[in-house]
């Protein structure tokens, strides 16, 4: 196609409205494209929009609650695209297949996978847009497609001078077909991957004009809150609902499968009313075990059965049995709470044969099925409108929020919104499983010859596929969504994927070991359990890197040194494992009443190892210094990795020094900050944080950062004190 200018101007006069060039990416065929005279727009598909105002819109798949998927997925575009990331405004995508994760087959935000699974697709979207941006204004010119250049929104002639924005040419690109493969920019010509760019969302989250879910109003919204049952598997067996119904403002008390909600006209009017319920629970069904219960029931578990087997080289009962030296140790970690800073909520309004949802959630495809069990909808009647996130650490990837405003909402056929207090969302969260680990080590001499991981505890997949199956098979009808997850179980590791919420990153054992074996004994109590940040990467590494240092104490070497030296073939664990221990002077003395640990994981892909420096004041364990070294792959933007790993680290504090859910009767005993509590800001430690320059693919950055720092301070504390603590949270002693 040629045209010259006087043509062109015609064609892009010629429509009305915006126009807008589509793209089609690999695992996106579901999207239909085409140019719709009437409006004279070319139909978005999944991930990006250009129009005829020199807009450019990026549809971002991935949630944003604080990770930075905001900021890096939209430098990945802008960077190919040759606009600056601030010229680029993202949206949240709905819930549709287009936008699922390819690792999980679902449209999650979880794994720390955003940028690892956009890195090629994203980079192909702006440099597609660009390449055919070019063909257009070649076509145009009349000259060379490879002559000409492109910058800030503009294609430029071969001459220099003359140019054409983006706006111009968008319906003309559209035609264009690119044959054979993109080009995509070249590590050398990068002029935002890898810098230090601040935050698009800052201003927003700074002014109070980013929208959470709990944010949501609409016109005539009602407002419900949940009283559910104080212990696990409880149902209301009867309520005083008359009695609260005449209560000002109250519209309606029903019951709903999780517990009895109230609605009123305002929130605290429902929360007053709240206070008068009465509820009689039946627990016929429910639990009743105390923290204590839970481990006894662990240890009876992990004598009765030794699990099945993970991981296992070489002969380990031989190691033992021609070893001098042999190391026991069992390490023991709690239920661990969410506690993200924005409640639990969502906003429903069913009308007749829809339903809209509003919710800050890690899944909206999740949300679908969950909306469609409260109603009489299938899961293509919901749509779902996803907002930012006031923190998830795993907790939004459950859906229990929403199936109840979806249920509230079916009821009374008005629009409402769920909320629940810091209480609610304390006692009845889906918690970091509690978890026990058996440890046996063989040394000879000073080496270490065998090595035994016996893990007990849950699996997470046991409480997700209630709606991660059906998710995976919408097309299917209700009674078929609980046979779906039992299948999902049934075939797991066969059809579906392995569950490694348990053993991951104790199957990852880096250090050099001839004789390992690594078993999973599988046991439940019952208490509801899901993803948490760093999920078994986190209790994996308290147990494995505090056996480690006791290894190293019981063969009388530095712990650093004997890390390093089982570490000769593993170059990017030395890697990080040098840099951390430059950065906090390992071989310097510390500061008197102080102690230094150290501790290595990698998870997520990702490499991350920290030196923890602390001490015991005022009969509280205080950490003065954190030197962490991280091996992420490519990096996209520095600022974003520093602040998450120092975020991880911060986050892996307070659970070592406060995470603890607790059980007596069934009941969970905390429920707010001034019993399940956060590291405060004066509490806060120096971090340092050396990012490894790598050209590898980029991993995860979200969550690395907890696992290490957890043994690592108990390490310190060893040092200073020289008593080992074995189970969380650590204790000032010594």
């Amino acid at each position: 196609m040629i045209m010259n200018r006087r043509d062109f101007l015609k064609v892009s006069a010629g429509t009305s409205g915006s126009l807008m060039l589509s793209l089609s990416l690999p695992g996106c065929s579901g999207v239909q494209t085409g140019f719709q005279p009437d409006t004279g727009e070319w139909k978005p598909d999944a991930w990006l929009e250009l129009t005829r105002d020199d807009e450019i819109f990026f549809t971002l798949a991935r949630v944003e609650m604080g990770q930075g998927t905001y900021t890096g997925l939209t430098t990945l575009i802008a960077e190919e695209l040759e606009v600056a990331p601030e010229a680029i405004t993202p949206k949240f995508a709905p819930a549709a297949p287009e936008y699922r994760n390819p690792l999980y087959k679902l449209q999650l935000t979880g794994g720390s996978t955003s940028v690892a699974t956009s890195w090629e697709p994203l980079r192909v979207a702006g440099a597609s847009a660009r390449q055919m941006l070019v063909m257009a204004a070649a076509r145009v010119w009349r000259v060379e497609a490879a002559d000409c250049s492109v910058h800030d929104g503009h294609v430029v002639h071969p001459n220099g001078i003359d140019s054409m924005r983006f706006g111009e040419l968008v319906e003309l690109a559209s035609n264009e077909v690119i044959r054979g493969d993109v080009r995509l920019k070249p590590r050398s010509e990068w002029k935002y991957i890898g810098m230090r760019g601040g935050r698009l969302d800052a201003e927003a989250k700074s002014t109070g004009t980013a929208e959470y879910g709990i944010d949501i109003e609409l016109p005539g919204m009602l407002y419900a809150v949940v009283t559910r049952a104080p212990r696990f598997g409880g149902r209301a067996r009867s309520f005083n609902a008359e009695e609260v119904r005449v209560m000002p403002g109250v519209v309606d008390v029903i019951e709903i499968e999780r517990g009895v909600a109230v609605v009123a006209d305002k929130y605290w009017r429902a929360r007053k009313a709240q206070a008068k319920l009465s509820v009689e629970w039946d627990f016929s069904e429910a639990l009743a075990l105390s923290t204590t219960e839970v481990f006894e029931t662990y240890r009876k578990a992990a004598d009765e059965d030794p699990g099945e087997s993970e991981r296992s080289e070489g002969d380990f009962d031989e190691a033992v049995k021609s070893a001098p030296t042999v190391l026991e140790a069992e390490y023991a970690q709690p239920y661990l709470a969410h506690a993200t800073l924005e409640p639990m909520n969502a906003t429903a309004w069913y009308r007749e044969d829809s339903l809209e949802i509003w919710a800050p959630t890690q899944a909206p495809d999740l949300g679908q099925i969950a909306a469609a069990r409260a109603t009489d909808l299938s899961p293509d009647d919901v749509t779902i409108n996803t907002t930012f996130l006031g923190g998830g650490f795993g907790r939004r990837l459950t859906q229990d929020f929403i199936e109840e405003a979806a249920a509230v909402s079916y009821r009374t056929g008005k629009p409402v919104k769920v909320i629940w207090s810091r209480e609610e969302d304390t006692r009845h969260d889906l918690y970091r499983p509690a978890m026990l680990h058996r440890m046996r080590a063989s040394l000879s001499g000073g080496e270490l010859t065998g090595w035994h991981h016996q893990v007990v505890g849950p699996q997470i997949l046991d409480w997700y596929v209630r709606n991660a199956a059906p998710a995976q098979y919408p097309w299917a009808p209700k009674f078929m969504y609980d046979s779906l997850g039992s299948m999902g179980l049934m075939l797991e590791g066969v059809a579906t994927p392995k569950d490694m919420s348990a053993i991951e990153g104790a199957v990852d054992y880096p250090y050099a070991v001839s004789n390992i074996e690594i078993r999973h004994t599988h046991t439940d109590p019952g208490v509801p359990i899901t993803w948490w940040r760093s999920v078994g990467f986190s209790h994996n590494g308290f147990a494995v890197e505090t056996f480690m240092d006791e290894l190293a104490h019981e063969a009388g070497e530095d712990p650093y040194q004997f890390r390093r030296r089982l570490l000769a073939s593993e170059p990017r664990h030395l890697e990080v494992l040098d840099r951390a221990a430059r950065l906090a002077d390992w071989d310097q003395p510390v500061p008197k009443g102080r102690g230094r640990g150290i501790a290595l994981f990698r998870s997520f892909g990702t490499f991350v190892a920290q030196v923890v420096e602390a001490g015991i004041e005022d009969g509280a364990i205080r950490v003065h210094r954190v030197s962490a070294a991280v091996d992420c792959g490519q990096v996209v933007n520095p600022r974003i990795v520093e602040d998450q790993i120092e975020g991880g680290i911060l986050f892996g504090l307070t659970a070592a020094l406060y995470g603890e859910i607790t059980l007596q009767d069934g009941e969970v005993q905390q429920s707010n900050f001034h019993d399940y509590r956060l590291m405060r800001h004066f509490e806060r430690p120096d971090v340092t944080v050396d990012i490894v320059d790598s050209e590898a693919a980029p991993t995860g950055v979200g969550e690395p950062g907890v696992p290490p720092v957890i043994p690592a301070l108990g390490n310190a504390l060893f040092a200073l004190t020289g008593e080992r603590q074995r189970s969380l949270p650590l204790k000032a002693r010594g």
